[in-house]
C-alpha cells in the first residue's frame, strides 16, 4: 500500500499525502499479532495524526461537507478493542463484505425481484448443495480428468495385464 504515497506526491496537497500515510500506519501497526503499550501509544499517534491532516479533504472541496465513513469510524474504537480483547490478528472487514456479495448481491442479481428473499434463500441452498457434491466427487476422484480418458485408461491397462500374461 506504501507504494501509492510516492505515486501521488506532487499531485496531491502535501497534507493529503500525510493523511493518507498515517492511514497507512494505523492499518500496519493495528495488524501487529501482539501489542503492548508502546504498539497502542504508536496507534493513537497514528489516528491523532490522520484525523489531524484529513481535514485537508474538506478544506480542499475533495469533499465539503466532511467524511465518516463507518470503517473510519471503527478506527476510534480500535485501541480500547485492543485492550479488552486482544490483537485483531490481521481480521479485515473486507472479508464479511465479499462474504455478503456471494451470499446477498449475486442471489438477488439471479431473482425475479418478486419475493426475492425466497428466490434468493433457493439460490443458496442450491449453491450450497452443488459445492457439497463438488467436495463428495474430488474426495472420490470424480473429477479427475474425463470420461473418455477414464476409458483409455482402463483400455491400456487391460491391453498392458494381457501382454504380460
Amino acid at each position: 500500500m506504501q507504494v501509492y504515497l510516492p505515486a501521488i506526491e506532487g499531485h496531491v496537497p502535501d497534507e493529503m499525502v500525510q493523511a493518507i500515510c498515517a492511514f497507512l500506519e494505523f492499518c500496519y501497526i493495528a495488524q501487529h499479532d501482539a501489542h503492548d503499550t508502546n504498539s497502542l501509544a504508536a496507534l493513537q499517534d497514528a489516528l491523532e495524526q490522520f484525523h489531524h491532516h484529513c481535514e485537508i479533504f474538506q478544506k480542499s472541496g475533495v469533499h465539503a461537507d466532511g467524511f465518516n465513513l463507518p470503517r473510519q469510524h471503527s478506527l476510534n474504537h480500535y485501541i480500547k478493542l485492543i485492550r479488552a480483547y486482544g490483537a485483531p490478528n490481521g481480521l479485515c472487514s473486507s472479508i464479511t463484505e465479499s462474504k455478503h456479495i456471494k451470499a446477498v448481491k449475486e442471489p438477488w442479481r439471479c431473482s425475479s425481484g418478486f419475493e426475492a428473499l425466497s428466490q434468493m434463500l433457493l439460490t443458496n441452498q442450491c449453491l450450497d448443495k452443488l459445492a457439497a457434491a463438488h467436495v463428495d466427487f474430488s474426495s472420490h476422484g470424480m473429477l479427475e480428468g474425463t470420461c473418455l480418458s477414464s476409458v483409455v485408461d482402463q483400455i491400456l491397462h487391460m491391453i498392458f495385464n494381457h501382454i504380460l500374461r
